[in-house]
């Protein structure tokens, strides 16, 4: 799908279940990965994650427009179209738009990764694991203050 599509797709769902036309942009943005889009409020327009459409099809998607679209109409009628605002609730469960939108695989499946560094305090011993690689000379031992040494975790001999 190309953002032509996606561009009817989006004003096809405004008059159905808002009765209003959208007259602005929506686009695909692939950049977008933890979230499943956006609303700009100086620009009115709406861009959409392609890999949402990839991963959960067009029903999920159709929620995501839908969420979207409920900050666009009610911003334009200068209505609460927060995601706090009672004005937004009440609209995205009237049309049936999603609150959030699901995880991508390739982000949960990051997730649920074992640690791959190890921080080691060269004064005390004190071992600290993390996720992503850092920058230990930012950074002293929380228990002596000492300087902190990286190593790489091997995993794969691990299992």
């Amino acid at each position: 799908m190309n953002n032509e599509a996606l561009q009817q797709w989006v004003e096809q769902v405004s008059i159905t279940y808002f009765g209003r036309p959208f007259l602005h942009n929506a686009t695909f943005n692939a950049r977008l990965k933890a979230t499943g889009g956006r609303y700009f409020t100086r620009s009115h327009n709406i861009e959409i994650s392609p890999h949402q459409l990839v991963a959960f099809g067009h029903e999920e998607t159709e929620k995501i427009i839908k969420h979207e679209l409920c900050h666009y109409h009610l911003h334009i009628m200068k209505r609460g179209y927060q995601h706090r605002d009672p004005d937004f609730k009440t609209l995205l469960a009237h049309v049936g738009g999603s609150r959030y939108c699901q995880t991508l695989p390739e982000r949960a499946q990051r997730k649920q990764q074992p640690f791959r560094y190890k921080l080691v305090c060269i004064k005390c011993g004190m071992e600290y694991l993390r996720k992503r690689k850092i920058d230990p000379s930012k950074y002293a031992c929380g228990k002596c203050r000492g300087k902190l040494k990286l190593k790489v975790i091997d995993n794969q001999n691990a299992t």
